[in-house]
């Protein structure tokens, strides 16, 4: 497998934003008599913004991920996430996430099967042996459905935090078509799809079967992934949780089609897509589990074949809420909750130091320090948030900052010493519970 050498870009630390500072001041009061957790939210609430953001002279944004040199689609909107808030009256923070939001829809543009893109059309790839329609621009190109629909939530969201139009340009129009006319090619996967992938000399995840097509799926109106938000390519390629990302990214689509460029046209068709995906998740996605009831699959393949467990990136089960599907008290989804974090998901570990869930994408034993803060961030009770924080604190090596996966007995042995997300998704937990006055 011809793996690209990794190599560094450089990285100019930004100046934060007032905005940010504040929080940061507001947390050495708040944190005062958890001098651990303050350290750790001070390292990890601005490093995306001091290690992996770089403001371009065309007036985009680039972030990458951590420790590798390229922008994730998903990754880059939730390394900058939690600063969104903080947006209205920061004009510094408003040029980063307007900048981003801009450069996720050249992106879009360029190839929206794409997950990883690089900074210039430099013909960085991870793998150049790969096959597919490759560009120069592109670092990976993966198919995962989840990664457009974190481009629409940032856009939504900056949009509702600050009440500004400047990124609803023309391109953002046409990007907006782009999505829709992907996304129904993508229900009809075998028919219609030019998308095809194959990499050669690497495990079985890496690559799709059948000459790069994947495996069969019957039509069910949701749409086909190749890929699972872990980069890993799916068992069955209906993933129920990125499907349900797409019907919240739908709503906010029919958000901007309506109140922003007017086009009732087009609200009607986004409406009639939205539709056919909810019927699907409802018809195929739910599944009758002899312990826990009714519950979500994370994937299936619309011939009756499923697969039960969960993993812990996002989007996955225990962030269906997250992400503003259903609510938290949502029966189908407690029930599936139970069972995520259960010995009947493969996928989730107890051992000495942490209990939660890990990846196929990680060793066996190694939990997450994202599905941690996920579990935290989508918990009833304010027992949880403060279990999962104290988790937290205590795992992190003592590093200074989240990882990838870390052993379930000793915490010493992780993967990934640099990732924002992680660091980001923690922050987000912490400055939560700030709010909330439970610390």
């Amino acid at each position: 497998m011809e793996k690209f050498k990794l190599p560094q870009i450089p990285i100019p630390k930004l100046k934060l934003p007032l905005a940010v500072q504040q929080v940061l001041d507001e947390a050495e009061v708040k944190l005062a008599n958890r001098p651990k957790l303050l350290a750790l939210f001070k390292n990890c609430f601005p490093n995306t913004l001091e290690t992996t953001t770089k403001l371009l002279d065309d007036g985009t944004t680039f972030v990458i991920t951590g420790d590798i040199p390229a922008m994730w689609l998903r990754d880059s909107v939730e390394q900058v996430i939690q600063y969104v808030p903080l947006a209205k009256h920061d004009p510094d923070l408003q040029r980063i996430l307007s900048g981003l939001i801009k450069r996720h829809i050249a992106c879009i543009h360029i190839d929206p099967y794409a997950n990883a893109f690089n900074e210039s059309d430099n013909d960085w790839h991870w793998n150049k042996a790969d096959r597919t329609d490759m560009s120069a621009w592109v670092w990976e190109r993966k198919f995962e459905l989840d990664s457009i629909c974190f481009s629409i939530r940032l856009a939504h969201a900056y949009w509702k935090a600050t009440g500004l139009t400047d990124i609803f340009d023309s391109s953002f129009k046409s990007a907006m078509r782009k999505i829709v006319d992907l996304w129904k090619s993508e229900q009809q996967h075998a028919e219609q799809s030019p998308y095809r992938f194959i990499r050669q000399g690497c495990p079985p995840t890496d690559t799709l079967r059948k000459q790069g097509l994947g495996m069969p799926v019957n039509y069910t109106g949701m749409i086909w992934s190749g890929f699972r938000p872990s980069d890993d390519a799916c068992d069955f390629h209906y993933n129920i949780p990125a499907n349900m990302f797409a019907v919240v990214a739908l709503r906010q689509l029919e958000e901007f089609a309506e109140w922003v460029f007017r086009d009732t046209d087009f609200l009607t068709e986004l409406k009639e897509l939205e539709a056919d995906i909810e019927h699907g998740i409802q018809l195929y996605g739910i599944y009758r589990h002899p312990e826990f009831g009714q519950i979500y699959a994370y994937e299936t393949d619309g011939f009756g074949n499923y697969c039960l467990m969960d993993d812990a990136g996002t989007p996955g089960l225990i962030s269906i809420p997250y992400l503003g599907y259903v609510s938290a008290s949502d029966p189908i989804y407690q029930n599936t909750r139970r069972f995520a974090l259960s010995k009947e998901n493969p996928f989730y570990y107890e051992g000495k130091a942490a209990k939660g869930l890990g990846s196929p994408h990680t060793p066996e034993q190694h939990v997450w320090h994202m599905a941690l803060a996920m579990q935290g961030l989508t918990a009833t009770t304010a027992d949880e948030k403060l279990a999962m924080l104290a988790m937290l604190e205590a795992t992190d090596a003592d590093t200074g900052f989240m990882h990838e996966g870390f052993h379930a007995d000793d915490p010493t042995i992780f993967s990934r010493k640099w990732f924002a997300w992680s660091n980001s998704l923690f922050a987000q937990l912490v400055k939560q519970a700030m709010e909330e006055d439970i610390l």
